[in-house]
């Protein structure tokens, strides 16, 4: 059997290209460090063909896209969708390369999700294929998604109806490198998610996220009065940042049941405030999730006629 259509999965820093069969089945695959930012001076046609190639894709084989490709700096706009979502909207707005762009192929950007609510305007390009790939599994309810900006999203009859976004991760690189307290990190350093210094900082902002700014200035203060090392300052950084915004959610309604993305990494630091807050936890994968929303985003595209 051959592939019936090539997923792609487009990042800012990242490039995911899966060989796919409507039945769900893997034939090939290739991966790099191609992002959106690579892209944007090297061109998004010979990065694609490429990893084409080297997945042993055939000519003319057609293509699905989602991520920073379908940003306003990507390859082509693939203008934001409207909430509530269930894949047949993303499918219906998949952009269509012109054939100036696309050669001889057919190529389709998937949009990216736009919450147009004024008093809690968001927007996400990339995990909304992720969000219905776990729909398309029969997942429901609270979604966390780690990443610089993470995103909390709620999944109901198949379609994602509604999410926010913290930028939890963007804040602990900016408040590490370029604050005060970049005098009291490490260059480098990682922590388990059962360090005492990270758990006490959990459980302090989880009790109380209105103390986060108040607490932050005591990591530069604790490492010069020598209450801390470093390492623990950084631990207690990241514990303080998401311990906040997980307490702040569990704040708005009780802690349920929630999927979590990923379990490594940042993962495994979100699992650990997510289970000190009282939710129960599901963990899916990441990548798992793209590929299952990108096939059915092309079985309502190409796999029903």
């Amino acid at each position: 059997m051959t592939a019936d259509f090539a997923a792609v999965d487009w990042g800012t820093s990242s490039f995911r290209l899966w060989l796919m069969g409507f039945d769900g089945q893997v034939y090939g695959e290739s991966r790099g460090s191609e992002g959106m930012q690579h892209c944007t001076t090297a061109g998004f046609a010979p990065v694609l063909e490429d990893h084409l190639d080297r997945a042993g894709a055939a000519p003319g084989l057609r293509v699905l896209i989602c991520g920073m490709a379908g940003a306003r700096q990507g390859w082509v706009e693939a203008p934001y969708a409207d909430l509530p979502a269930p894949v047949t909207a993303l499918a219906a707005q998949a952009v269509q390369l012109a054939a100036d762009k696309a050669g001889d192929r057919e190529i389709r950007i998937l949009p990216g999700l736009a919450q147009r609510d004024p008093a809690a305007p968001d927007v996400m390009r990339g995990e909304e294929t992720q969000l219905l790939g776990m729909a398309r599994d029969g997942i429901e309810g609270l979604v966390c998604m780690p990443g610089t900006h993470c995103k909390w999203a709620r999944l109901e009859g198949g379609a994602v109806t509604g999410f926010k976004s913290y930028m939890t991760g963007e804040l602990f690189e900016l408040l590490r490198r370029q604050s005060i307290l970049r005098h009291a990190m490490p260059d480098e350093g990682r922590f388990a998610p059962d360090d005492p210094a990270f758990v006490a900082a959990l459980d302090q902002a989880i009790a109380d996220p209105a103390m986060l700014p108040g607490a932050l200035f005591g990591l530069r203060a604790g490492q010069l009065l020598d209450f801390s090392t470093r390492e623990q300052a950084l631990a207690r950084l990241s514990g303080l940042l998401i311990g906040a915004e997980v307490g702040r959610e569990a704040a708005l309604a009780a802690p349920a049941h929630i999927t979590l993305v990923g379990q490594e990494g940042l993962g495994a630091l979100y699992a650990a405030a997510l289970e000190r807050a009282g939710y129960a936890l599901n963990i899916t994968d990441a990548e798992t999730a793209s590929r299952q929303g990108l096939l059915a985003a092309a079985i309502e595209i190409w796999g029903k006629k």
